[in-house]
């Protein structure tokens, strides 16, 4: 029965352990920084869109007075309490020119930012779920002096199935996926599409264009520690393995 579970089970879910472990621990990193939003910031020239936009929001007066220091202090706390299960959401707040402050969003963006919030909580769970499976599968192939496939093998592997996601992406289209998972992933009655001129959210994150930035930092992240980790597993496992 061992060798049965060793040959065919194994290597699978370790290496899906490992995927799901890798996916979160990169999510988790950029989340303390803030997904790099200081960076796309500059690079997306989100000022320059906060500027043409923010004057014709149907809702919300002088957002466009408001500094960069600024937008990167909602962007953060934003992050802040996604991270948090939705905690403060609604009191996430910017400052007018009277000195007054005022809700940055309003009860529909509010609304779709806890559904982001509750998804990143069901995926804490099951990247938590993945580094326990990766850490039992680890551990047992430590004990019975097993070897990870080559190396060579796994890397080819790895690069083969991000070069084949980015193709079907770029085949489908990055914004039919970016708004096919949207309608996938959050309820029905929630909206989640907001136009620039409904939305502070929406025009200090530019979206989708700085969602497709934090994709990039995000895979980057994960190839280096997906790599790094699978190296460092080898390494362990093929030690194991030759002493006696």
């Amino acid at each position: 029965m061992s060798r049965l579970f060793d040959r065919y089970l194994l290597w699978p879910l370790l290496l899906i352990g490992h995927l799901l472990a890798m996916s979160l621990l990169a999510w988790h990193l950029l989340a303390q920084v803030n997904f790099g939003y200081p960076v796309g910031y500059q690079v997306l020239d989100i000022h320059g869109h906060i500027q043409t936009y923010a004057p014709q929001n149907h809702y919300k007066d002088h957002f466009e007075l408001t500094s960069s220091d600024e937008h990167k202090r909602l962007f953060a706390e934003i992050t802040r309490a996604i991270q948090r299960g939705g905690e403060g959401l609604a009191e996430i707040s910017y400052t007018l020119p009277s000195g007054e402050q005022t809700p940055m969003m309003r009860e529909p963006e509010v609304v779709h930012l806890q559904d982001v919030a509750n998804l990143v909580r069901d995926f804490y769970r099951v990247g938590i779920a993945g580094g326990l499976i990766l850490l039992g599968t680890l551990i047992y192939a430590y004990h019975r002096r097993l070897r990870l496939p080559p190396t060579r093998k796994l890397l080819s592997g790895f690069a083969m199935a991000i070069a084949a996601i980015a193709i079907l992406v770029l085949a489908i289209g990055p914004l039919r996926v970016f708004y096919g998972l949207h309608d996938y992933a959050f309820p029905d009655d929630n909206p989640w599409f907001f136009y620039y001129q409904d939305s502070l959210m929406t025009t200090m994150m530019k979206a989708p264009d700085l969602f497709g930035f934090i994709t990039l930092l995000l895979v980057a992240v994960f190839a280096l520690l997906w790599g790094l980790s699978a190296w460092g597993m080898a390494r362990l496992l093929r030690y194991r393995a030759l002493k006696r």
